[in-house]
């Protein structure tokens, strides 16, 4: 009995010593990104933001990606719009339009693509995002 609760433990060390080596992304900034915001490297997002995998619908990855992009995030909605006006550019995305508002609007375009960004309040001051990526023919911020 005392062998296999020395097994178990070395187990249980060995898994925990794995699982705490994950390595790290880093963002633009050299911030972290979670691994789940990995795929979409063209888009900033705020710290401390979870993906919604039950709202959100994308296909392909990379800056390549098109679909609906759904998170949650700890900061009120008008940081989160102030947030993209600033890190946008950073990234050479082209502001179209924005409107603040209690459901805010962004439209933002790079190359061939588009970006729509809603940012809406979660009832409890929380901001829940949605980012939308869909091809940009009309040439609009085209170089």
């Amino acid at each position: 009995m005392l062998k296999n609760n020395i097994l178990a433990l070395t187990l249980v060390l060995i898994l925990s010593a794995c699982a705490s080596e994950r390595p790290s992304l880093s963002a633009v900034d050299g911030s972290a990104i979670p691994p789940a915001f990995a795929h979409f490297p063209d888009i900033p997002f705020p710290t401390d933001s979870f993906i919604d995998l039950d709202e959100t619908k994308a296909l392909g990855s990379g800056e390549n990606w098109i679909g609906s992009l759904v998170y949650t995030t700890p900061y009120n909605p008008s940081s989160v719009f102030d947030f993209y006006v600033l890190e946008m550019p950073k990234l050479n995305w082209i502001e179209v339009a924005t409107v603040r508002a209690k459901i805010s609007h962004m439209t933002y375009v790079r190359g061939n693509r588009a970006i729509q960004i809603l940012i809406e309040m979660d009832g409890s001051d929380k901001a829940i995002v949605t980012i939308t990526a869909i091809p940009n023919t009309n040439g609009i911020g085209k170089i």
